[in-house]
């Protein structure tokens, strides 16, 4: 597809505990079509997935009847940059058929958003139009991150290490939305966006 025949994309990341999750719903409450890359990663890993068969000849007794256990998946991976390559080799292509798939389904829609927890140190922002990156203080990251199941201090320190730091994401951004705010506040960020967006592509 050439821009002049695909959506305008914007391009929406953040590091864990950020909000993006929250931040992407309010961009589809506004009739923004949504790719969620971590919502296809699980399709592929879940019952039936197509990704299941080899992921389990890749890391064997990290499935089950439910498809990839993750947390198994992510012990076998976490720590071991080699075994981490050779899982992202097999899932990125698969993630980006589906994304291609997504996009010719959204066709005829001025823009649309793809949800990309990675983008800077993974995906690169080649064919995003526009970079939106979800923030809040480190208070609240640490907090938000720490108040999942299963998680620790050690777990999280580890992740973030995997992840380019807030501030320069925030640097190479074409728009922030800051979630310390309350919600409402947050809600009228993205709105806001939206409509400068496609005041602009009008």
């Amino acid at each position: 597809m050439t821009v002049r025949d695909r959506p305008y994309i914007i391009g929406l990341t953040g590091s864990i505990g950020m909000g993006k999750s929250t931040v992407a719903q309010m961009f589809a409450d506004e009739n923004v079509p949504l790719f969620d890359a971590d919502a296809a990663v699980h399709q592929l890993q879940g019952p039936g997935g197509a990704l299941v068969d080899a992921i389990e000849s890749m890391f064997p007794g990290c499935t089950n009847s439910e498809g990839v256990d993750r947390q198994k998946l992510g012990a076998a991976v976490l720590g071991d940059p080699a075994a981490l390559k050779r899982l992202e080799q097999l899932i990125h292509p698969a993630v980006g058929e589906m994304r291609l798939a997504f996009l010719q389904d959204n066709r005829d829609q001025p823009m649309v958003l793809f949800d990309i927890p990675l983008l800077f140190e993974k995906s690169g922002a080649d064919g995003i139009d526009h970079i939106v990156v979800v923030s809040a203080s480190a208070e609240d990251q640490r907090a938000r991150v720490l108040a999942r199941p299963g998680m620790t201090e050690e777990r999280f320190e580890q992740i973030k290490s995997l992840q380019m730091p807030d501030a320069e994401k925030r640097k190479r951004a074409d728009s922030v939305i800051d979630t310390s705010l309350p919600l409402a506040e947050t809600r009228q960020q993205v709105q806001k966006l939206v409509q400068k967006l496609k005041a602009s592509l009008a």
